[in-house]
């Protein structure tokens, strides 16, 4: 009887050691977790910095305004007694 209890806990913690530290375990589990969370990060980024070049795009492609306030705001093209006011449209879609 003895030795039926004492191998019945090797078994158990046999798979006990495949749960928490084998292929597949629960530590790889959780660092794939965490893994997720920092690219779905990164992709929400992106994805917010996509929608930005696409607006900007369509901008550059619609008129010539565009193409002023972005040269007054990089190369600083702003005369000398001139104020520079940037007025931004709602984006209704």
């Amino acid at each position: 009887m003895r030795l039926l209890i004492v191998l019945l806990t090797a078994v158990l913690m046999l798979f006990q050691y495949d749960f928490w530290f084998g292929k597949n375990g629960y530590f790889d589990y959780q660092h794939a977790a965490e893994d997720i969370a920092v690219k779905k990060a990164q992709n929400t980024k992106l994805s917010q910095r996509n929608q930005l070049i696409m607006a900007e795009i369509k901008d550059l492609k619609e008129g010539v305004n565009a193409i002023q306030e972005r040269a007054r705001q990089q190369y600083e093209m702003i005369k000398p007694n001139e104020t520079f006011y940037r007025i931004v449209k709602e984006n209704k879609q």
